[in-house]
């Protein structure tokens, strides 16, 4: 399958650049008589789109979305549902020194190479997180479709911004997430993580991160495994989203420091139903679900475009030189994915589903 489409019955296929015209997804797949339209989508563009604070860019973009096909009369069609956001404000010239200086951390030089200088490097191109508004388009219908049919639920939080990190999550805490700027459902922490994240920027430099992520009511046995295991797939479609480094699920890299008595979720009969004690296994064993949340945390690296001066190579004379990267980027990209993370992680639960059986071609 051609790298910009993603899932098996359920399809999602990305398109446009940065600094282009438009970018747009092409979701195929998805079962007629979803009850649709343009404002479910919205709602959750709206969480993502630039220009709403002062920690992430300030770029001004109403990304607002257009349906074009696949839904007729408010409900889907079983059609391909064909959706497209028109880019307004967009400033390339800041990008023009960036055709032979190669940003240190940034995909200029192997996108360069890899097509040869045909590659658009304005804004990054399809390399840019401006893309991640086509996930969050199917991601959006994915959302409702498992949220309708299954009760399927996915909450994103920040969990860390630095070396600050919120120390726990409780149920009635997931209604704060999108109560401050940076989408930590702790009021406290949120402060802090928003007077670093300035901080950084008024340095002209950028932090990474930690999203956590949550998904309850799923059914037993969602996965194809062996290399459709639901770890396989969320890893494949998270692993998407630029400045992802990391992903872990359940009690990740620290259940290698446990023993196997420590980590082991024993079983046990609530309210008539089999559960585990624990969760460290994050809702997924063998590849598939059983039942309990998913819970997995995805790192993000710091943002690569800062303003802080660099030393790089000008690919056209083969010298050093010094860098700065002038134009709008986030000092911190992690407060604009929590949605992204819902969205994507929402595609591949929804693409599960459709292939167990569990959700029908028409509702």
């Amino acid at each position: 399958m051609p790298g910009s489409s993603i899932g098996q019955r359920l399809v999602l296929t990305s398109f446009g650049e940065s600094h282009g015209i438009c970018v747009g997804a092409v979701l195929d797949g998805c079962p007629a008589g979803l009850e649709l339209d343009e404002n479910d989508i919205q709602k959750m563009l709206n969480l993502r789109k630039p220009g709403q604070s002062l920690v992430s860019t300030q770029r001004k973009e109403e990304d607002k979305v257009e349906i074009l096909s696949g839904v007729f009369r408010g409900y889907t069609t079983g059609a391909p549902i064909a959706m497209i956001i028109w880019n307004a404000d967009h400033d390339s010239r800041a990008y023009e020194q960036l055709k032979t200086k190669m940003r240190p951390g940034h995909s200029d030089y192997p996108a360069l190479i890899k097509y040869k200088k045909f590659n658009d490097f304005r804004g990054g191109g399809r390399f840019s997180g401006r893309l991640t508004a086509t996930h969050v388009m199917g991601g959006a219908i994915a959302r409702k479709l498992l949220k309708t049919t299954l009760g399927i639920e996915t909450n994103s939080y920040t969990l860390q911004v630095g070396k600050i990190r919120m120390s726990k999550v409780t149920q009635q805490m997931m209604k704060m997430i999108y109560s401050n700027e940076v989408r930590c459902p702790d009021k406290n922490t949120a402060k802090k993580m928003r007077d670093i994240i300035l901080a950084a920027r008024k340095k002209g430099d950028s932090l990474g991160g930690v999203i956590e992520s949550v998904t309850t009511n799923l059914p037993v046995g969602l996965g194809e495994p062996i290399f459709g295991s639901l770890e396989s797939d969320l890893g494949k479609a998270l692993f998407s989203i630029p400045a992802v480094k990391g992903i872990e699920f359940g009690s990740g890299f620290g259940g290698a420091e446990a023993f196997g008595s420590q980590n082991n979720d024993p079983y046990m009969v609530k309210n008539g139903k089999i559960v585990t004690k624990t969760n460290n296994a994050g809702g997924i064993l063998g590849g598939l679900s059983n039942g309990m949340p998913i819970v997995l945390r995805i790192a993000f690296k710091p943002a690569s475009s800062i303003l802080k001066k660099q030393t790089t190579i000008d690919i056209k004379t083969k010298k050093p030189t010094s860098l700065q990267v002038t134009g709008r980027h986030d000092p911190c990209v992690v407060p604009r994915a929590p949605p992204v993370v819902d969205s994507l992680v929402s595609l591949v639960l929804a693409d599960h589903a459709l292939q167990g059986g569990f959700i029908k071609p028409v509702l």
